[in-house]
């Protein structure tokens, strides 16, 4: 049995950069045509200088591939029009942290006052820049998403014209948004699909499933594989995939993120068949992100086949979701 996608597309990616980069960099352009690559660099990419020096080191340590890295700035609420009306020749979207909420988001925004936000707001929205959010507050862990889910309404009421894309949802709450609010968005990531918290903290602790925002609960889980089941149109796959070297993970202080971008379609294939739902998945992982995006990617054929993948353990010092255990779908070819 074989299952062919075209142009997969990840909505949310970390890339890091250096000797990290030179690592996870080829592993999604393999099997994926392009991927929105996140800004929290040390430090954050906020110049469009920054912007195209970064994106020149992506297409350097992806030359081998067919991959379009879609830039996106960190998020400031003092850039000026002039800046965003020159930096949209360069890049598709604005992520916006708030401060110290998550991995390298200490320079993001220190309040979420749509007032306050407003200049760059209207300047994103008249020039057609997509807003990305991470969207929790400082509450407590559990509960960070779902309060957040009011300051999205306020910034989808006051700017309806501008794209919002709530990244990597993982409650109930964020999924019922999607039906209220005409420009607001999604990405869903693999493990958020396939994971709760008790995966994570249930037994023993699994360093390499601790990510942010956290798993969450089963009914939360189930609301997500719904929208992504049935490739709701205002959905599409971000892996937020977020490599860290062993010694980060496995440690005191294990550092949040999963790293899935060499095991994601495989996966998600599996899922996908299991809920006899395959048909959604080039909506999903492609035909979605184009339409909300209004993007056309490089062409890419990836054709997954039925066999068993065994997962390496490592990806050079990087641990990936499922090492050492087997995946029922694998990439036969990719052209």
């Amino acid at each position: 049995m074989t299952h062919t996608l075209y142009s997969p597309l990840d909505m949310h990616l970390h890339l890091r950069d250096s000797a990290m980069l030179q690592t996870v960099a080829p592993l999604s352009a393999q099997s994926f045509s392009g991927g929105l690559i996140m800004p929290n660099l040390v430090p954050p990419v906020s110049t469009i200088s920054g912007v195209l020096e970064y994106q020149q080191r992506i297409k350097e340590a992806t030359k081998n591939e067919t991959f379009e890295p879609l830039m996106t700035l960190f998020f400031r609420s003092d850039y000026t029009r002039e800046f965003l009306q020159q930096a949209s020749l360069h890049v598709k979207a604005l992520k916006l942290y708030p401060s110290g909420i998550t991995t390298n988001s200490e320079g993001g925004v220190a309040s979420m006052d749509v007032e306050v936000l407003r200049p760059v707001l209207q300047a994103m929205s008249d020039l057609g820049l997509v807003l990305c959010v991470h969207g929790e507050t400082n509450g407590f862990v559990m509960d960070r998403e779902k309060e957040f889910c009011n300051i999205y309404e306020d910034l989808a009421s006051a700017f309806p014209k501008l794209k919002i894309i709530m990244e990597h949802i993982t409650t109930c709450e964020s999924v019922a948004l999607l039906d209220k609010y005409e420009n607001l968005y999604a990405t869903i990531t693999l493990h958020h699909l396939l994971i709760t918290l008790d995966d994570v903290v249930g037994g023993m602790l699994k360093p390499h499933l601790f990510c942010k925002p956290i798993a969450k609960r089963y009914e939360d889980k189930e609301a997500l594989l719904h929208v992504a089941l049935q490739a709701h149109p205002k959905v599409m796959f971000g892996s937020d995939s977020a490599p860290h070297p062993i010694s980060k993970k496995e440690c005191c202080g294990c550092a949040a993120g999963v790293f899935t971008s060499p095991i994601a379609l495989q996966a998600l294939a599996e899922l996908f068949d299991k809920h006899n739902a395959l048909a959604s998945l080039q909506s999903f992982v492609s035909n979605n992100a184009q339409a909300i995006y209004a993007y056309t990617p490089p062409f890419k054929e990836v054709v997954l086949v039925k066999v068993p993948y065994r997962v390496p353990n490592s990806y050079g010092d990087v641990v990936p979701m499922f090492a050492d255990e087997t995946l029922a779908w694998s990439i036969q070819s990719v052209r």
